[in-house]
């Protein structure tokens, strides 16, 4: 059950989704036709030393079975493609000019290693003390490509001024990163988090966000995924805050005059080459991704 304070580490609660993400980060990264490459992940993974996380890092898991793929594989496509669409947002943003680019609840993301910045980029990164120590801890011995910021802060208190005195310069545009962050955020919670984004967003700036309107796993389907050998249990149902009373994102930066795109994740995906079954694309509509963008400004300042 969460509580407004609840805290975690990378093994669990929210903490452990992200070991999820990653381990799917390194899997993916392993197909020979994978559609990115994250390095980084096996290594964050693996430094938990938890052979159950290491053996579905290394696709060392049994086949499951067809109830377990129905619930699972729409959820792993989605990420696929939230990582693609992603990584091509930042790189577009640098290209761009955006020297400033912030993620809340950064988790175990590597994006401050494994894309190559322009010189002067700073990557924010924002989460609780454990799981950036975690981090810390497990690439210790890497460079990031860019200035990074590590930055302990809970996104439900006063976030802003812990980026502020970390170098933070509202004056600069931004590029903010919110991925897979919503859903644990109670409803009161994200529009906070998006009115101080706002706030801190000089004109030029932009988001990009995904967001997931389905249901989670119910407890047959992760029956099933551990009877076939994926004997991690993130119960990602009891995480998630319920979706009433929340202002749908779109709406919330159109209305304050942000220019919206909206990405579909099965076309993402197909626009890259990777096959997606019609059923498997009826399914990831419950999930999309976006990019809002505050009009004006200058880039390169």
């Amino acid at each position: 059950m969460r509580t407004d304070d609840d805290s975690w580490d990378i093994e669990s609660s929210v903490g452990a989704t992200a070991l999820g993400v990653a381990a799917m980060r390194a899997a993916e990264s392993r197909r020979p036709d994978a559609l990115f490459h994250d390095p980084y992940a096996e290594v964050l993974v693996s430094a938990v030393g938890s052979p159950s996380w290491t053996r579905i890092v290394r696709g060392e898991v049994p086949d499951l079975d067809e109830a377990a793929l129905a619930a699972l594989g729409p959820i792993i496509s989605a990420l696929i493609a939230r990582t693609c669409y992603l990584d091509d947002y930042v790189r577009e943003a640098a290209a761009d000019g955006i020297r400033q680019i912030v993620v809340p609840a950064a988790g175990l993301d590597a994006r401050a290693y494994r894309i190559d910045w322009p010189s002067g980029t700073t990557v924010f990164e924002l989460d609780l003390p454990k799981v950036l120590e975690f981090k810390n801890r497990a690439l210790a011995g890497v460079t990031p490509s860019a200035r990074r910021r590590a930055i302990a802060v809970d996104l439900r208190h006063d976030w802003p001024a812990a980026l502020r005195d970390n170098g933070f310069d509202h004056d600069r545009p931004t590029a903010w990163l919110v991925e897979g962050l919503l859903r644990y955020l109670p409803a009161d919670a994200q529009d906070r988090l998006f009115t101080d984004m706002v706030t801190l967003s000089a004109p030029g700036s932009r988001v990009a966000v995904y967001r997931s309107t389905g249901a989670a796993p119910d407890a047959a389907a992760q029956q099933d995924a551990r009877d076939a050998g994926v004997d991690v249990t993130v119960d990602v149902g009891a995480l998630w805050y319920s979706d009433e009373g929340r202002s749908d994102p779109i709406d919330w930066f159109t209305t304050r005059g942000w220019t919206v795109t909206r990405a579909d994740p099965a076309e993402v995906l197909l626009a890259r080459g990777r096959a997606v079954p019609a059923d498997a694309a009826a399914r990831l509509k419950t999930h999309y991704l976006f990019t809002a963008r505050r009009p004006g400004g200058d880039s390169t300042r």
